[in-house]
C-alpha cells in the first residue's frame, strides 16, 4: 500500500496494488475509486484533502488488529 499526497493540488491518493488503471468511478464529489483491467479495486483519490480532513485525520496510520499471513 502507498499513500501518495501532491500538496499542489491538494490531492491524497491512496494505492493498494501497483496495477494500470483500466477506469474510474467517482463515488462523490472529489472522491474517485480506480479499478484495473480485471475489476480490481486499486486505489482511491481525495481531492481537496485538507479541505475535507485535518492533517492528523489524513496522515495518521493505524494498524489496529492487522492480521499478517501465516
Amino acid at each position: 500500500m502507498k499513500f501518495e499526497y501532491d500538496k499542489a493540488v491538494d490531492a491524497l491518493y491512496i494505492r493498494l496494488v501497483e496495477s494500470p488503471v483500466h477506469h474510474t468511478e467517482e463515488i462523490e464529489e472529489g472522491t474517485n475509486i480506480d479499478f484495473a483491467a480485471d475489476g480490481k479495486f486499486i486505489g482511491i483519490e481525495i481531492l481537496n484533502a485538507r479541505e475535507r480532513y485535518s492533517v492528523n485525520e489524513l496522515f495518521t496510520l493505524s494498524t489496529e488488529s492487522l492480521a499478517l499471513m501465516d
